[in-house]
This record gives C-alpha cells, sequence and structure tokens, in this order.
C-alpha cells in the first residue's frame, strides 16, 4: 500500500505520494468520481476503515475529513502546544493508513471512532515522552471549558442511565483519570504521562473514582 505522503493538521484535502491514478479530466470519470464521493459519505466510520485497509485513497480523505475535525479538538483539550497537536495528527493518520487491516471493529465490540482515538492518544503520549526527554513538558490544555468536551459527550452517547450520570458527577480530576484509562485504554504509566501526575496519583485518583461510581450507584 502506497502510504499517504502528508497530512495536515486541518481539515484539508490529503495529499499522497504517487504520480499515478490521476483523475482525468474527462466528464464522464469525473462524474464517476463525484458519483463515487456521494457513496462514500454515506458510509459508516467502520467501512470507511475497511476500505481504507484496501489501499482505497478516497475513502482515507473521507475518513480523514470526517473525523479529523473533533480528533484536533480533543488533542488541544489535552495539549496547549499547537506544533504537537500538528505533530500527533500526522502521525496519527499516517498510522491509520499503515494499520486499517488490523482494525477489528464491531466483530469484537469497537469502534472506528474508538479505535482512531486509541492511536492518537497514544501517539499524543509518545510526544509528551520524547518532549519530556530534552525540555520542560509541553503545558496542558486549560481545564476550563466553552463548549462540552469531545469525550463528555462520547460518554454521554455510550454510557446513560445512572451510570452515565455518576460518571459526570465526578471531581473533574477523577473523571480525567477514568477517560484515559477507561475511554482511551492507557496504561496507569501513559494516564500519568498524559495528565502530567505521577503514577501513584493515577492510582489513587482511579481508587477515588470507584468507590465514588459505587457510592452513587449503591
Amino acid at each position: 500500500m502506497r502510504e499517504p505522503h502528508e497530512v495536515a493538521s486541518t481539515p484539508v484535502a490529503v495529499t499522497y505520494n504517487t504520480s499515478a491514478g490521476k483523475p482525468s479530466s474527462r466528464p464522464g470519470r469525473l462524474s464517476g468520481v463525484r458519483s463515487r464521493q456521494g457513496t462514500l459519505a454515506e458510509a459508516d466510520e467502520e467501512r470507511l476503515v475497511r476500505l481504507v485497509a484496501k489501499g482505497d485513497r478516497t475513502a482515507f480523505e473521507e475518513l480523514y475529513r470526517r473525523t479529523s475535525p473533533w480528533m484536533a479538538v480533543r488533542l488541544r483539550r489535552r495539549c496547549s502546544d499547537e506544533q504537537i497537536v500538528a505533530e500527533v495528527m500526522q502521525e496519527s493518520y499516517l498510522a491509520v493508513w499503515r494499520a486499517a487491516g488490523a482494525f477489528a471493529g464491531s466483530a469484537v465490540g469497537g469502534s472506528a471512532v474508538g479505535w482512531l482515538w486509541t492511536i492518537a492518544s497514544r501517539r499524543l503520549v509518545d510526544a509528551f515522552r520524547r518532549r519530556a526527554r530534552h525540555a520542560q513538558p509541553p503545558a496542558a490544555a486549560s481545564a476550563e471549558a466553552v463548549v462540552p468536551a469531545a469525550e463528555d459527550e462520547v460518554l454521554a452517547a455510550t454510557v446513560g442511565g445512572d451510570v452515565g450520570d455518576a460518571l459526570r458527577r465526578l471531581a473533574p480530576e477523577l473523571q480525567a483519570v477514568l477517560q484515559a484509562m477507561v475511554l482511551d485504554g492507557l496504561s496507569v504509566r501513559e494516564t500519568a504521562v498524559l495528565l502530567g501526575v505521577p503514577e501513584g496519583t493515577v492510582k489513587t485518583r482511579a481508587r477515588r473514582a470507584r468507590i465514588a461510581m459505587r457510592k452513587a450507584l449503591s
């Protein structure tokens, strides 16, 4: 599979390192391209990932167009350094292109969106580690938000009823740990790097969050 040459940090067209397969200017060909783009626009994210696994560049562009805005928002809420966010976006979508064939999908209870975010969150942890080895870790994003966090919206959509209400009532620092370890699937060490706190603090907050959840649901 030929890899995308560059993926921008904002939702714009993706450029590929290829000199072949350029669309023809003939009306019939252009009509076919538009028709296929319309078909892809109706496909869900899991279908797009499956097509990307087969080397479908148009499906990759549609997946990027559809998912990069919310991914950028989530990354910026965790890191205020725009250069790191851009690097992580680039690395994440290159990883998607390379590893799309490994996506297991709904067969194991997963989702394409969750898979994409797992890739991005781990790339962000890697970026934090690289910076920490050479300089001060990048500043974390402000805890204040003018709009609901993307992960809050995911929790609201996927965890309903009393459990969802209990999660949203947790203190912000406890909710952040659960989001990283449960929603993002990160380890204690990765969560510590992401949140900029010691591993012991992560364990303590995770324990406090579990106790609070049990009390809220009892």
